[in-house]
């Protein structure tokens, strides 16, 4: 059965750092283009980051460039997210999600997702 699972979520200061993972089981990672996404009360689903398994391509949301920093290990089959000088509003719930590589690049849309872990809370509080 496929599954994504994360980790790496807690409480950090403002200007603190978190890394989070994303390990898969039952299926490579390495195939599929990868998003992190994020929700925050009040606010719909955004996209992060995505990586594009096809061109080796990542995106970053104009919020979090710079900030945050894509990566993957394909011999453990997870993938990263490194998040650097965190602000109060990076606070939400992130996910990790994978689509298969129809296109040429990762989409930034939720719904082209069908994969998703089950998320790990990111709180960027004093």
């Amino acid at each position: 059965q496929a599954q994504l699972v994360e980790s790496g979520g807690g409480l950090v200061q403002p200007g603190g750092s978190l890394r989070l993972s994303c390990t898969a089981s039952g299926f490579a990672l390495d195939y599929y283009h990868i998003g992190w996404f994020r929700l925050a009360p009040g606010k719909e689903r955004e996209a992060v980051s995505c990586f594009s398994s096809t061109d080796g391509s990542t995106y970053y949301a104009d919020s979090v460039k710079g900030r945050f920093t894509f990566s993957r290990d394909n011999a453990e089959n997870t993938v990263y997210l490194q998040m650097d000088n965190l602000k109060p509003e990076d606070t939400a719930v992130y996910y990790c999600a994978t689509h298969v590589p129809w296109g040429p690049t990762c989409s930034t849309s939720p719904n082209e997702y069908d994969t998703w872990g089950q998320g790990t809370q990111v709180t960027v509080s004093s």
